[in-house]
């Protein structure tokens, strides 16, 4: 496929696609592994910065606030600036940030630059989403989209892995340093490869020769309302959620400014965020499923790990190796379901990636204490192979009947889609965890009672084992029913963690009925 440059739209250039999908996911590929490359280095960052456990993780929020403001606005700004040249203002921004995190001299400091690095990263998954539905035809642009897909999926499952190795082996200032080398790299193959095609320049042209007004308030209002939302959802767990009066006023602003937003953006010329993209069904559909896939991606990425350190005492990067396994199965399946994209409708394909999710979420519903590291490994393969059949079908459906000139919109719309699903799934297992491992507690310790005879005889049970290993204790009884205490407590956690598992199984299973509300055609063939 053919493009042009942005400043010289007559210039068209032969540039083999590949060369630009491998530039835009280089990118994109580190920025998605920011968002969760830090979590593990909160620990070291804040010792080292002299600064409290509870205000180190304002180095995430800020991060994931910045990229919430900007990101709804990334396809105005493309338009108006040429998706060119926003692209390599992002990866400029994003790459000198990232050098100031890492020569950061306090905990302001590297907040501070970290909201820098979140407003130039998140223009950069939009962005490189339209271009690639640009650059390539029709019938590649599931390929097109694999590509992009092995970024977003991959990154958030090996995140953790890879920030924990870091900072064991050198530092934690090293996590954001390595995006300055690939930053640099990237900014030099745009510059080379990447052009807006004519009909973009000619979109621009026309915008920019019109009576253009800047959409103020619309800015505002997007700023207001996901900014807010976006940090009630990253520290509602820890402020006790609507028991705080922080919380409850940021709900409220980011509620009343969503609200009026859409109103306001459907009255605009040329508003922020296109809204009448939604009219067409099988866009809307897509935004739902993929809100649910990064509900359900992001959620689970946190909840196995959560799982087997807590439970079964797996280190930080023993848990990250668990998840590696299902990053390697969407690296050696994306390819292939790209493929697939050309020979089948995307509905049988993001039913095959339902199924398989489903499946593999009810096995994990199914885990106990006993359950080994193969097992688990291979059932986070099942589910990355299914996250792999849901995300390139879904993108796919989204753009196929968007028109070209407006495919920078169309990408912000769906990436603040999958983006807000992470941010909702990850604060709502939190809670659910929480309140479900209360929730059992209740109900296990009810049974402890010290009158029944089963209780009694566990409790001597135990004494006897504690006597057979040799292990002295000033008072046996006490000790065994602490113990025993203790094994309650542990099963109400279990509970509680495959409670979570299982409602998100019935999350995708809900799903079923809006993949056969999308239209029944081939979406690659149009």
């Amino acid at each position: 496929m053919t493009t042009g440059h942005s400043d010289t739209p007559l210039s068209v250039p032969l540039i083999n696609p590949w060369l630009v999908a491998v530039t835009v996911a280089l990118t994109t590929f580190m920025e998605v592994l920011d968002i969760s490359i830090a979590n593990v280095s909160l620990r070291h960052i804040a010792g080292d910065l002299a600064a409290g456990q509870d205000e180190s993780t304002w180095i995430l929020t800020s991060y994931l606030v910045a990229n919430a403001i900007i990101l709804p606005m990334s396809g105005w700004l493309s338009n108006l600036m040429g998706r060119r040249r926003f692209y390599l203002i992002c990866v400029m921004l994003f790459t000198l940030s990232s050098l100031l995190c890492g020569l950061a001299p306090n905990l302001f400091a590297l907040i501070f630059f970290r909201t820098l690095q979140g407003i130039g990263g998140g223009g950069l998954q939009p962005s490189s989403q339209a271009i690639l539905s640009d650059t390539f035809p029709p019938h590649q642009r599931g390929m097109a989209f694999a590509v992009y897909g092995i970024t977003t999926v991959m990154a958030p499952a090996i995140g953790p892995t890879v920030g924990g190795w870091i900072t064991d082996t050198f530092s934690w200032r090293w996590i954001f340093l390595i995006n300055v080398p690939i930053g640099i790299i990237s900014f030099y193959l745009t510059r080379l490869w990447v052009y807006d095609p004519p009909h973009f320049n000619e979109r621009r042209k026309t915008l920019l020769a019109s009576r253009f007004k800047i959409d103020g308030l619309g800015f505002v209002l997007m700023a207001l309302g996901f900014g807010c939302l976006q940090i009630v959802l990253d520290k509602g767990e820890q402020e006790d959620w609507f028991g705080s009066h922080f919380i409850v006023t940021l709900a409220v602003i980011s509620a009343l400014s969503l609200l009026v937003l859409p109103f306001w953006e459907l009255r605009q010329k040329n508003p922020m965020m296109d809204f009448t993209l939604l009219k067409e069904r099988n866009f809307l559909l897509s935004n739902i499923l993929i809100f649910m896939l990064g509900f359900v991606l992001f959620s689970s990425t946190l909840l196995l790990p959560l799982f087997v350190q807590i439970l079964m005492g797996y280190s930080a990067t023993d848990a990250g190796l668990l998840l590696s396994p299902g990053g390697v199965a969407v690296l050696l399946f994306m390819p292939l379901i790209g493929y697939l994209i050309n020979k089948t409708d995307v509905r049988r394909l993001i039913m095959i990636g339902l199924f398989l999710n489903i499946f593999s979420l009810l096995m994990f519903s199914r885990l106990n204490l006993q359950t080994d590291y193969a097992t688990m490994a291979l059932i986070r393969i099942v589910q990355g192979i299914g996250l792999g059949f849901l995300f390139v079908p879904i993108n796919t459906a989204a753009f196929a009947e968007i028109p070209l000139v407006k495919s920078s919109n169309a990408s912000a719309m769906i990436n603040l889609s999958r983006n807000l699903g992470g941010s909702f799934g990850i604060a709502l297992v939190q809670t659910w965890l929480s309140e479900g491992s209360q929730k059992h507690l209740t109900y296990l310790v009810g049974h402890l009672d010290p009158y029944r005879t089963l209780y009694q005889d566990s409790v001597k049970h135990i004494e006897q084992l504690i006597t057979h290993f040799g292990l002295m204790s000033s008072n046996l009884n006490q000790t065994a029913q602490q113990l025993l205490f203790n094994e309650a407590y542990q099963q109400a956690e279990l509970l509680a963690f495959l409670d979570n598992f299982r409602t998100l199984a019935w999350l995708f299973i809900a799903m079923i009925p809006a993949v056969f509300l999308l239209k029944k055609r081939d979406h690659s063939k149009r």
